[in-house]
């Protein structure tokens, strides 16, 4: 029972299983009674059988009475026999499953005896004296009325098992009808009620309506789910009150760290094209994000990877310059007109956070940001933080390689210079020098002016040569360009080269970008317009070609003309200014052809494998 309290499927589960108990009875029962009314039609029928063979016997009899004769008395004999076979069977009383003293066992009996003893006897006796037919034929019709009334008392039989079927149906349906009702009522009002209540509430949950409840009573499911989501509406109440609360201050978070993250985007432009002065770039970010997060002041100190010790370079909310500011104009940590005055130990009611300006493991500097004890920093506030130190560290890191590089080209471009005065012009001074010192000889010991000619015209040469490359030279490092890497340098060449021919040089160029060293590119560049100075000097020449190109691990330089060419397939003899292309081809480890085209005309052809192929070449091998 108290199960049946608790649990409302146990009493769901209770009522269907009465309905189906009962309906398993009323099927049971009506099963027996149809079983036990299987052979009532059978005796009927077989009590009416009785009634129609006592007629039969009666109208033969009649038969015999009026015509006597051998065959009618036969006929008498024969129905007077079918009949005591019939009545003496008592299989079909016996069909009917009735006790011994039961009514219609004993009218049955009563029957069978008064034919046995009396009428059969009698019908035997008629046909040897028709004086008793007639008697007799009134006691068969008083048969008949027996037999009737053992007929009645069979139907009656018959209804009575009907009737007492059709009552235990009724009696059944009816108590089928109260559990169904007992069902439904349990369903209606602990079942379909308590649902639309829990529906409605669940309808007001997604509403975010938190403040309806089921106020459901009971012990069963229902109810305890009731009372459940009823608590659960209130901790979601709650939680999302919380939630609400965090989500604005998430948003106000959010929208100060994208405000903050404006900042940082917008002090990149000032910081990475500030140049050298952090103050002028970093200080107006530095101060916009104080204001927005509420933190400061602010310190940036560079390290000194020579001393080891930290300098400090700039310092927001400060009453003095930092002791290494370079501009004394600037006044950028300055601009707070009643700064906060801390130490390393921070000020009264602030905490100190030190961060490293590092990248990698190569540590540029120190972040120091002060913040209110009190508040404290969160952890979008740290990102931020973190985010602005990667930022400086990245300017501080580009800036000191800017410097490094520069330093390097600079270096670079010196020995650049250095070698080509060694390889072109101080050459030609120490050819000079001999000279000299030869005429200086030749003067001690008092050689005439016609000895001495043929040295004044070597000094005379001589001069002309070194003047000619040191206005080679002067033209070639003078030279702007358009943009770095070679090709720029030998389209202004060519450029240049088409207005002194006055005509078009053709300008073919098929090399990647950044495959030369500086040094090749001099060298490329020197070759090409000393090729191009002979077509000026000598070829007549109305068509040039440059063609540039990269092949095979190759690079091939090609300088080509229509004019009056060489007198033959050969090299020309050796003079000043192929010595000096051929000695630049061997600096570049390649190999220089001068020879006449097949169509007329001189081809300068310069073959070299570049250094960054040759450093590829040995780390494949």
């Amino acid at each position: 029972m108290k199960l049946l309290q608790r649990s409302l499927a146990a009493r769901i589960t209770a009522s269907l299983l009465a309905i189906s108990t009962m309906a398993l009875i009323s099927i049971a029962v009506t099963t027996w009674v149809a079983d036990g009314s299987r052979g009532d039609a059978a005796t009927i029928n077989w009590a009416g059988s009785l009634r129609m063979n006592t007629y039969q016997v009666i109208t033969a009899l009649q038969r015999y009475q009026q015509e006597p004769g051998a065959a009618q008395r036969q006929q008498v004999a024969e129905m007077a026999e079918r009949f005591t076979d019939r009545l003496g069977n008592p299989q079909p009383i016996d069909s009917l499953r009735i006790s011994d003293k039961h009514p219609i066992r004993t009218h049955y009996q009563q029957l069978e005896r008064h034919w046995q003893n009396q009428l059969a006897p009698r019908v035997v006796a008629a046909i040897d004296d028709d004086t008793q037919i007639a008697p007799l034929i009134h006691e068969l019709e008083r048969q008949v009325n027996d037999v009737d009334q053992m007929v009645s008392l069979l139907e009656r039989h018959s209804n009575t098992k009907l009737q007492r079927l059709g009552t235990l149906q009724l009696f059944f349906l009816a108590l089928t009808m109260i559990v169904v009702a007992i069902a439904l009522y349990e369903i209606r009002h602990n079942l379909v009620r308590p649902l639309r209540q829990l529906v409605v509430l669940a309808r007001e949950a997604s509403r975010h309506n938190f403040k309806h409840r089921s106020q459901l009573q009971g012990d069963d499911e229902l109810a305890l789910l009731g009372r459940t989501l009823d608590s659960m509406a209130t901790e979601l109440g709650t939680s999302y009150a919380e939630l609400q609360d965090r989500v604005s201050r998430k948003k106000q978070e959010l929208a100060r760290s994208n405000a903050a993250m404006q900042i940082l985007h917008d002090g990149s432009r000032a910081l990475y094209g500030g140049g050298n002065d952090l103050c002028t770039s970093a200080a107006p970010m530095l101060r916009r994000l104080e204001e927005l997060l509420e933190i400061g002041p602010i310190g940036l100190s560079l390290h000194d990877p020579f001393d080891h010790r930290e300098v400090p370079i700039l310092v927001t909310h400060s009453p003095s310059r930092p002791a290494y500011c370079r501009d004394h104009d600037c006044n950028a940590c300055l601009i707070d007109p009643s700064p906060e005055v801390f130490t390393d130990e921070g000020s009264e009611g602030l905490e100190r956070l030190l961060l490293p300006v590092s990248v990698s493991t190569t540590l540029l500097g120190t972040l120091e940001v002060y913040y209110p004890a009190e508040l404290g920093l969160t952890d979008s506030t740290r990102r931020l933080l973190n985010a602005l130190t990667d930022q400086l560290a990245t300017a501080v890191y580009l800036q000191r390689r800017i410097e490094q590089q520069q330093q390097v080209s600079l270096m670079h471009e010196r020995t650049i210079i250095a070698r080509e005065l060694h390889d072109s012009l101080a050459q030609s001074l120490s050819y000079l020098k001999i000279q000299v010192a030869r005429l200086e000889r030749m003067q001690s010991k008092g050689l005439s002016r016609e000895d001495q000619a043929p040295v004044f015209d070597e000094l005379r040469t001589g001069l002309d040569s070194a003047y000619r490359q040191l206005r080679e030279l002067l033209t070639t490092f003078r030279l702007r360009f358009d943009g770095p890497g070679l090709q720029s340098s030998l389209s202004q060449t060519v450029s240049e080269f088409s207005e002194r021919l006055d005509f078009a040089v053709e300008f073919d160029f098929d090399v990647p970008p950044q495959l030369l060293n500086p040094n090749e590119e001099i060298h490329v560049l020197q070759i090409v317009r000393e090729a191009l100075a002979n077509i000026l000097k000598h070829a007549h020449a109305h068509w040039a070609r440059v063609s540039v190109r990269f092949v095979e691990a190759h690079l091939r330089v090609i300088i080509e003309d229509n004019g009056v060419g060489l007198e033959s397939d050969v090299s020309p003899p050796m003079h000043h200014g192929l010595v000096i292309m051929r000695d630049r081809a061997d600096t570049l480890g390649g190999n220089l052809q001068v020879r006449r085209r097949d169509v007329g005309g001189t081809l300068v052809a310069l073959d070299f494998t570049p250094q960054t192929a040759r450093l590829i070449a040995q780390q494949t091998a």
